[in-house]
């Protein structure tokens, strides 16, 4: 197999003028606003056509003539219309989608014998990317008569080399490829049978009973596929990927649903295919520990959610993530981002010296198969508990029953307390704007307008429905609404899931700022330990058997709490140098193997 190296040159970069217009089909009222901006444009008034309505259906803009003045998206009474003035434009883009709508400039290429990572914000063009690579045509943009399948597509890319070189070795079906869609959750559409069935028909290696050992399915090969969890769904769809005889390994977002534990075991398994036996691996992921761990290299994807994403050059793992926190690309001397995210060391590592807010005393729960016990606990005034833990292990169950959605056998929940709860599963059965749920909830409006609507970027959601929000669109609206409710206690389950790294630490930062403020308390769930890390001044450790028994300690201090959980885990952190930023330490390394010996797994302050 050819060794593909990274696609964008120094030479090819270019200064134009260039406009990209974006209209959101899922916000625009089309007439009912009277076609504000069509009658606002310049140019139309000038007599050209500049704003069109395509058919009486929708408004499309010129981007040729469109003169980048930004009175439509002023007019435009539902904020629908995005004008972005380009001045580092990289020539033709790879893909277009339609007329003004979402492209994508430039495309990663994967590196045999490495894991290549793709780091960014959602909406951006990583899964996009996947799919183009994975064999999907692309149509640089003429989106109106696309090239008729791969052989049309290498005449087209003649002269880039890279690029020509990869699609001339699919369009002659010398490179198979492995791809781990991003959702999940569609498998028991396409596939009906049992786990035994599908990685049966997956396995192209003749390994299928060490890859079950190795990703811990041996207990549900006899179940159908349609009954399985969120979490037992993901080891499934990684497995089958895994088992496949292929040259190339494309995996979006792996750890979704997993724990610590299981997300630790896939990239360590994922690294074996690049490390051992020297296949090329390409990995989309927004646990930034994660994909730090199990990448060599990282493309940034850059550009404006949701309208155009641009792919760096290949970068270090370190320096790329670095560089995509600072919001600075220095070989390319690009500024992507206003602002740089920080991580401070020791900004949440002590005790919080505040007085108790409650107590809650010793709390059990019994279910058929399955039981959890759980120390009395403390809580003080302006604290934030992270709770950290395998799977069904009861961590849920207990925030349950702290917020009254569940009884206890034994203790009671402090029930005389004001309780904001975000569940870890949200549904999204409300008819409705997100403007008209924000208007019928009873949310704190100086919290939410202050603080929570920008960092959870939930301005650009107002006007769509609710019905149609994406998982992470979802999830933004409903951990504001929680943060936003007027409550002396929060309990927050899984909020990071669908979130990408930005809007992960955004939470983090929020979160920390309105309890700080508020002298309240909040109990966080999850398996991102950069979160955790970042969030916590407190840890709550759950251990136990998954599925059969659980017992949470009380909550304690981070540092002990962490050593404690991370030897479970068998992991070691440490700080990066520049960025501060927790890193997971390669199994074996000398720092890894010097913090074992001093019985240190969690970094010094």
């Amino acid at each position: 197999m050819l060794e593909y190296n990274v696609l964008l040159r120094k030479k090819e970069w270019k200064l134009v003028d260039l406009r990209i217009a974006v209209i959101d089909r899922d916000k625009c009222t089309r007439e009912m606003c009277g076609w504000q901006c069509i009658k606002a444009c310049p140019v139309n008034r000038m007599g050209q056509e500049c704003i069109v309505q395509d058919g009486e259906r929708w408004p499309v803009i010129s981007e040729a003539l469109c003169t980048g003045c930004g009175i439509c998206p002023k007019k435009c009474p539902v904020k629908c219309i995005k004008i972005i003035n380009l001045v580092e434009e990289r020539g033709t883009p790879i893909h277009q989608y339609g007329v003004n709508s979402f492209r994508l400039y430039g495309l990663p290429l994967p590196k045999q014998g490495a894991v290549v990572g793709l780091v960014g914000p959602n909406g951006i063009g990583k899964t996009t990317a996947l799919q183009l690579l994975s064999g999907s045509v692309p149509n640089f943009g003429n989106y109106g008569n696309p090239p008729n399948g791969l052989a049309d597509v290498v005449s087209a890319l003649r002269g880039k080399q890279e690029l020509h070189n990869y699609y001339t070795t699919l369009e002659e079906g010398k490179a198979r490829i492995a791809h781990k869609p991003q959702g999940v959750d569609r498998i028991p559409e396409v596939f009906k049978g049992t786990v035994k069935g599908l990685l049966s028909k997956a396995d192209g290696r003749g390994m299928m009973a060490e890859a079950v050992g190795l990703f811990r399915l041996g207990g549900i090969l006899d179940r159908e596929v349609g009954k399985l969890s969120g979490g037992e769904l993901q080891r499934v769809a990684i497995c089958a990927a895994y088992l496949r005889d292929a040259d190339l390994y494309y995996f979006d977002e792996p750890t979704s649903y997993l724990d610590i534990k299981q997300r630790m075991r896939a990239a360590h398994l994922l690294r074996e295919l690049a490390d051992s036996q020297g296949k090329a691996v390409m990995v989309v992921e927004h646990d930034l520990a994660i994909l730090d761990y199990l990448s060599e290299y990282v493309h940034v994807f850059f550009g404006e959610n949701g309208a155009f994403g641009v792919v760096s050059r290949l970068k270090g793992v370190r320096n790329g993530i670095n560089e995509y926190l600072d919001g600075y690309l220095s070989e390319e001397n690009i500024r992507i981002r206003e602002y740089s995210i920080k991580f401070e060391a020791g900004a949440s590592e002590g005790e919080r010296k505040s007085a108790p807010l409650f107590s809650y005393p010793a709390l059990a729960k019994k279910y058929a198969g399955f039981s959890l016990t759980c120390d009395a606990g403390e809580v003080k005034s302006g604290e934030i508990i992270g709770i950290v833990g395998e799977n069904a292990v009861g961590k849920t169950t207990f925030v349950r029953m702290l917020a009254g959605a569940e009884s206890p056998d034994q203790g009671d929940a402090p029930h005389k307390m004001k309780i904001s709860y975000k569940p870890q599963y949200i549904r999204s059965d409300f008819s409705g704007t997100v403007a008209d749920m924000l208007a019928s909830s009873k949310i704190n409006r100086e919290t939410f307008e202050n603080d929570v609507k920008r960092r959870m970027g939930i301005g650009e959601l107002m006007e769509k429905e609710v019905k149609l929000l994406s998982g992470g669109e979802l999830q933004r609206l409903a951990v504001a609404l929680a943060i936003s409710e007027d409550a002396d206690l929060y309990l927050l389950d899984e909020p990071s899931a669908f979130l990408d790294i930005e809007q992960r630490l955004n939470f983090a930062e929020l979160l920390k700022r309105v309890i700080g403020r508020s002298g309240k308390a909040a109990f966080v769930v999850d398996h991102d330990i950069v979160l955790i890390d970042a969030v916590s001044s407190r840890l709550m450790v759950f251990e136990g058997e998954g599925s059969v028994s659980g017992h949470a300690g009380a909550p304690e201090g981070k540092r002990d709490g962490m050593n404690r959980f991370l030897k479970e885990m068998d992991i070691t952190l440490r700080r990066d140098k520049d960025s501060k930023r927790p890193r997971v330490n390669k199994h074996g390394s000398v720092m890894d193997r010097e913090q074992k010996a001093a019985g240190e797994y969690y970094y010094h302050a």
